[in-house]
């Protein structure tokens, strides 16, 4: 086995390499089209790593963050729209869903009052941005629900209920 680096700023992407007791040869062995010289600049930042590299480089390391950690972190469209999931446990998920949805269920029926008339003016403005903070911490919810769901089945703990039909 490769030696293992003693340097402090490891990427993400070494750091799971190194989690997992992987060479890069052994990676590279594994995925079939990075070469382990890739894998070493990608953890290095000395090239740009692609979509199809991440994909391959998460199933491989069992580590489905990574894809979002991608387009959060590293792809210029994404890091102006995609949040960074983080893994939680799953009562912290249900506790902050639950207490997401509690709050919008409250304000819900102002949501109607505001786009009634299909505007929302300056007086309302307040009031929809915060119903719009609710609405996006949702989204968040349900995005770190579905991390940790492949996540489990990446790690083994579950397996899939639903046959692979691409719209994952």
């Amino acid at each position: 086995m490769g030696r293992k680096s003693n340097k402090d700023d490891k990427s993400v992407y070494q750091k799971l390499r190194e989690d997992l007791g992987l060479t890069r040869e052994k990676a590279s062995e594994n995925i079939g089209f990075i070469s382990a010289a890739k894998i070493e600049k990608i953890e290095n930042g000395k090239v740009s790593v692609q979509p199809d590299d991440v994909i391959a480089l998460a199933e491989c390391y069992k580590a489905p963050e990574l894809c979002n950690y991608y387009c959060s972190n590293e792809c210029p469209i994404g890091r102006q729209y995609i949040p960074e999931v983080k893994i939680k446990d799953l009562a912290q998920i249900a506790i902050e869903t639950l207490n997401s949805l509690n709050k919008m269920n409250k304000e819900k029926d102002r949501l109607l009052e505001i786009v009634e008339d299909g505007l929302v003016t300056p007086d309302e403005y307040n009031d929809f941005f915060e119903i719009k903070k609710t609405l996006e911490k949702i989204s968040l919810s349900v995005d770190t629900l579905q991390l940790w769901v492949d996540k489990s089945i990446a790690d083994g703990n579950m397996q899939s209920a639903l046959p692979d039909n691409g719209l994952s």
